[in-house]
């Protein structure tokens, strides 16, 4: 194989290994980030839970208020009623049966009241439980995601410790000025930076690169840049004639 051929062979097997630099270190950003969005919706709930407690505390101390009241409206209606049965004077007669009537509808109104709020406070006990379930679910889940994520941290980290030895393995037959060239452009643009030509059409943009340029490629001589992209290109026969080269001899 020709050195020309190695160093397109080094500089491949260099974007396979910054391709899955890139992956792990997108793993390394994320992962944290999943944890975070899983504390924050605990904070929210948390946050939540205390708004409903702070409802349902204020329900039935006004349904225990409102109890105490029609106790209260009751044993006045009871005791009116005792002493109607007293009273001689007429005009006296019909101001206590108005006091007594007044004093009922307060209590049927009440009455009314003590049911709405029984059925809010049902409401709001019912999305306690629902939130309190929710809470303890998310905090299993927190536990497992925080022991998965240190698992997947440290395999990850050493991954990378392996790929970085890997990468300057593959860069030392690249001579400095195309390495140069490589970390430039890996620099500006998504990967892939290295990329076969087929037909004369560049793999990275898709375009095809002039018939001069394409006839240098096929030379063979040295390592080209793509006129459009500007990403390091290769003829992909070159790497099927080797192939079939090497096979033909073993």
């Amino acid at each position: 194989m020709s050195m020309y051929l190695k160093q397109i062979e080094q500089l491949v097997a260099l974007q396979k290994v910054d391709d899955e630099i890139l992956l792990l270190e997108k793993e390394l950003e994320i992962a944290p980030k999943e944890l975070a969005d899983l504390e924050s919706r605990g904070t929210e709930l948390e946050q939540k839970t205390a708004q409903v407690n702070e409802k349902i505390q204020l329900l039935q101390s006004q349904q225990k208020n409102l109890d105490a009241e029609l106790e209260q409206n009751g044993l006045r209606i009871k005791k009116s009623k005792n002493k109607l049965m007293m009273v001689a004077n007429p005009r006296e007669y019909h101001a206590m049966m108005r006091e007594m009537d007044n004093m009922e509808k307060v209590n049927r109104s009440r009455e009314e009241e003590k049911g709405a709020l029984a059925e809010e406070l049902a409401l709001q006990l019912e999305e306690q439980g629902a939130l309190e379930k929710e809470i303890v679910e998310l905090t299993q889940n927190l536990e497992k995601k925080k022991a998965n994520l240190e698992k997947r941290l440290g395999t990850a980290k050493k991954r990378l410790t392996k790929l970085g030895k890997q990468r300057g393995k593959a860069g030392e037959t690249v001579p400095a000025p195309v390495m140069g060239r490589y970390e430039f452009i890996r620099s500006r643009i998504h990967n892939p930076v290295i990329v076969p030509v087929e037909t004369g059409v560049c793999g990275g943009c898709h375009i095809r690169i002039p018939p001069q340029a394409f006839i240098e490629l096929q030379k063979g001589q040295q390592i080209l840049s793509c006129p459009n992209c500007q990403r390091l290109i290769y003829w992909c026969e070159h790497f099927e004639q080797t192939e079939k080269k090497t096979g033909k001899a073993s």
